[in-house]
């Protein structure tokens, strides 16, 4: 398959920017010494399923990012499967609790969330899954999953750490995916 390549000035035809499967919605730098931030505007009725990617950045500790949708603080269903470098194995679960643990991760080496959010916008349940990634020599990596059990519409959403720790700087990037 053959992807189009663009360059400055060129005519955009309708054809090569419908191959186009994912479009940048939002970006959004984190602040300095932050426990939390809230990405607003990044949900709408363009897309159904988006992509949340972030990267870079640092923190004063290590841990797992919780995520919330709106102001929504009951409902979340979360599992994962993950394992440490070192080659340990366990799971994770969240059973109908205030937000979902573990969507992505701070350290002191970087921030990072790699998830896929089908139907925030929907008046629907909404359904995660994505890959946790411990930017660290004592992280650990996996797979996660789960679902809001409400049928709420969403336009926001926030991410936090946990124990204290603080954020600084580093990227969220919110895709929507061409329906």
């Amino acid at each position: 398959m053959s992807y189009p390549v663009f360059a400055s000035g060129d005519v955009l035809n309708a054809s090569d920017m419908n191959g186009v499967g994912m479009w940048l919605v939002k970006t959004q730098t984190i602040g300095t010494a932050v426990s939390s931030v809230t990405v607003t505007g990044a949900f709408s009725a363009d897309y159904e399923n988006y992509r949340i990617v972030v990267s870079g950045g640092s923190a004063s500790a290590d841990g797992g990012l919780t995520m919330t949708l709106g102001s929504t603080a009951a409902g979340y269903y979360y599992s994962m499967i993950y394992s440490n470098y070192t080659g340990g194995s366990a799971v994770a679960a969240v059973n109908n609790g205030a937000a979902w643990t573990n969507a992505g991760t701070f350290t002191t080496n970087a921030n990072t969330v790699v998830m896929d959010i089908l139907r925030p916008f929907e008046s629907d349940q909404t359904a995660i899954c994505g890959t946790y990634i411990g930017v660290n020599t004592g992280g650990v990596n996996g797979q996660y999953g789960g679902y809001l059990n409400n049928t709420t519409s969403y336009t926001a959403f926030t991410l936090a750490t946990t124990g204290g720790a603080t954020m600084t700087g580093g990227t969220i990037r919110v895709y929507g995916y061409r329906n």
